[in-house]
């Protein structure tokens, strides 16, 4: 999955470690997880939701607290497990991008096909 984007990645509120470690481990989390969540495009277009400096710290904050649960190499269901180990995340997942959907931009869903199809 590419990480290019025409967004611009600064102005997370005061966090901007959280954002780093989301970002450091995304792209190696996703394409570890891409077979097994039904929703990738979603999943994509909520990171680069994320990491816009346009959207509301309110809807960052779940979405980078959602995002980083994803890329945990530890959580309540192992991401190894095979059949269920992004099912945690999953749920989680779903959760944050329902609570935000309003702030997932088409230029954030363009971006996320964009990147599935640079990976392609």
């Amino acid at each position: 999955m590419a990480q290019k984007s025409s967004f611009d990645f600064f102005g997370f509120g005061g966090k901007p470690g959280d954002a780093r470690e989301v970002r450091e481990n995304f792209w190696r989390t996703a394409k570890k997880a891409a077979r097994q969540i039904p929703f990738m495009e979603e999943l994509i277009a909520a990171y680069y939701c994320a990491m816009d400096k346009n959207t509301p710290l309110r809807a960052k904050g779940i979405l980078l607290a959602a995002l980083g649960y994803f890329v945990l190499p530890t959580d309540v269901i192992p991401d190894f497990v095979f059949g269920l180990g992004f099912t945690d995340d999953i749920a989680v997942l779903t959760a944050a991008i329902t609570a935000v959907k309003a702030h997932i931009t088409p230029a954030h869903r363009l971006a996320a096909r964009q990147a599935i199809a640079d990976n392609s």
